[in-house]
């Protein structure tokens, strides 16, 4: 259990991170943004190749496989995608966002697909076994990587306690990874590594996708007027808005 709780605390910087709001200002591009994410992904990497870190993966999945008996939950299999549906929904629900709507649609979607493509590409290239046995595909972990990324989308674009949230939930999904036997702990240290590098990316892609899709040019108002007749009474009525 000792090493459990170590591996549980070695998260929780990621849960403070997350409630930085000075981070939220000027979330441009800067070599610093890089030393979280890379860390996680060198310390997840190392510990594929070495004895001694091998070793404790093999004590935490010991004492996993002692608290869960055969009791498997799965539910980490839709709670991965929690953040990443916060990150969209949070601003329908008016809490505000650093992002307009298509904004955040954008940048979601190169933080998957940035996210994808590591994962898939890495898992191909590492091999490495899962510790159910049932596929050479632990490393990194990709639930964790989806998780990871919605949870710091949320804290790039709402700051706070829903960013530190959707962390909680992101190490969740960590451990039920770790519950279920699909992935030693180096995995989900690496995989979270890989979602947090994934939303930075999407969110410094964000310029050149408002040059691709015209976002960044100026608008003409349009001004749109539909009349309406009241059946009842016969009235007629003519409404009028204009979209800047």
């Amino acid at each position: 259990m000792r090493t459990l709780l170590l591996y549980i605390v070695s998260l929780l910087p990621l849960v403070a991170n997350a409630q930085n709001d000075s981070l939220l200002i000027d979330y441009t591009y800067q070599h610093e943004q890089l030393i979280l994410p890379a860390g996680l992904i060198a310390v997840g990497t190392w510990a594929v190749y070495n004895n001694w870190a091998e070793g404790v993966s093999h004590d935490i999945r010991d004492e996993m496989t002692n608290m869960r008996g055969d009791n498997y939950l799965h539910f980490d299999d839709y709670l991965q995608y929690a953040p990443l549906a916060a990150n969209i929904g949070l601003g329908l629900c008016g809490v505000p966002a650093r992002h307009n709507l298509r904004e955040r649609i954008a940048i979601s979607a190169v933080s998957f697909a940035t996210m994808a493509v590591l994962t898939k590409g890495t898992k191909h290239l590492v091999g490495e076994m899962r510790p159910d046995g049932s596929s050479d595909g632990s490393f990194p972990s990709g639930h964790c990587a989806r998780a990871f990324m919605g949870a710091e989308l949320v804290r790039i674009e709402y700051g706070g306690w829903w960013g530190a949230s959707a962390y909680v939930v992101a190490t969740g999904v960590a451990f039920m990874r770790l519950y279920n036997d699909r992935h030693w702990a180096n995995d989900v240290v690496a995989g979270a590594g890989v979602g947090i590098l994934s939303a930075r990316i999407g969110e410094w892609s964000l310029p050149l996708c408002q040059r691709i899709m015209g976002w960044d040019k100026p608008t003409d108002p349009i001004m749109a007027i539909a009349p309406s007749i009241d059946p009842w009474s016969g009235q007629t009525t003519i409404s009028a808005s204009i979209v800047f």
